[in-house]
């Protein structure tokens, strides 16, 4: 995830090196995954939007398996945007969007798929809400009976519910590397036990709010990933980052969920399933960059990128 480009520090990681617009008025300084971040260059732009801002541009680019791919999935940037704008409006906590549309400034040229933010100082955590067991957690159960030395009850199987959720964070990792899963107590050794605590009682808080907006909507949200960071100008712990969106949440059909199995999901599934099939020829455990994807697997995945996106919001994308 790209939560820690919006810090820009100076010592800043370099990023993806890829292809970026020019865009009048603004200046590119990072690249990550899909999304591309640019600083004002314009002083009209810092006098109306203030000189801490930032706008984050999310492209078309997917990922996987740490890996961006050379395919593109169309529309993609325009539908997490957009599905990140609608869910900071439900969430109702302190978030970093300044503006996303022309008239408040966005370049016609990216409009729908970029947001003016605040720049935030961004906290070295992924912050993750799991409130049913499968991925990642499950594999650890399974050797351990625990998720992030969370101990779990006996006889818990892949997509059975976690109730209450539980905070599992992980350490953030730069561009092509691994996030790797850590305790609270790690966090707070980060952090301060203040701030761990904070990060803990929004991020379930968060989660809490989504899984009960999405299920009344027939999805499941099964786990989500939120990123935070200091508004240097008044000090708030502030939301930052996409949010709520198939790239950082895991979403299930209500009306299929079987306990017990693998549940098909609004994500980049069919992009996984076919990197690991034997029509890819790809070993993921190489060194070799992933294939490209054939044109059926890119429409099927724009196809549940679209869904996801509909059914949530119960809007019609165009």
């Amino acid at each position: 995830m790209t939560g820690s480009d919006s810090s820009l520090s100076g010592d800043a990681p370099k990023g993806l090196d890829t292809a970026t617009l020019e865009l009048p008025g603004w200046k590119h300084v990072y690249s990550g995954k899909v999304r591309d971040l640019y600083v004002p260059a314009d002083e009209a732009i810092t006098e109306r939007m203030g000189r801490d801002c930032v706008l984050v541009v999310a492209s078309d680019r997917i990922s996987a398996f740490d890996h961006v791919l050379a395919s593109e999935i169309p529309d993609k940037g325009r539908i997490l945007t957009q599905l990140s704008l609608w869910w900071f409006d439900q969430l109702g906590v302190e978030h970093h969007v300044l503006a996303s549309t022309v008239d408040g400034g966005v370049p016609a040229a990216v409009e729908g798929r970029a947001m003016i933010c605040k720049k935030l100082d961004m906290f070295p955590v992924e912050c993750i809400a799991r409130g049913y067991l499968t991925g990642s957690g499950l594999a650890e159960y399974r050797q351990t009976r625990t998720v992030c030395s969370i101990a779990l009850p006996e006889g818990l199987v892949d997509g059975s519910r976690l109730d209450p959720a539980i905070f599992t964070p992980s350490a953030k990792a730069e561009v092509g590397e691994h996030d790797e899963n850590i305790t609270y107590d790690a966090v707070v050794q980060m952090v301060g036990d203040d701030v761990a605590a904070r990060l803990r009682e929004l991020t379930l808080e968060i989660y809490t709010k989504a899984e009960a907006t999405a299920r009344g909507r027939g999805i499941i949200l099964a786990d989500t990933k939120v990123e935070f960071g200091v508004d240097a100008a008044t000090g708030a712990i502030t939301l930052g980052d996409e949010v709520l969106t198939p790239d950082s949440s895991r979403f299930w059909d209500a009306a299929t969920y079987e306990p017990g199995q693998a549940q098909p999901s609004y994500d980049k599934q069919y992009v996984r399933d076919w990197l690991t099939s034997a029509a890819s020829g790809w070993d993921k455990s190489s060194d070799v960059p992933p294939p490209p994807l054939p044109a059926d697997v890119v429409a099927r995945t724009r196809s549940r990128y679209v869904e996801a996106y509909e059914k949530l919001t119960g809007r019609t994308f165009v």
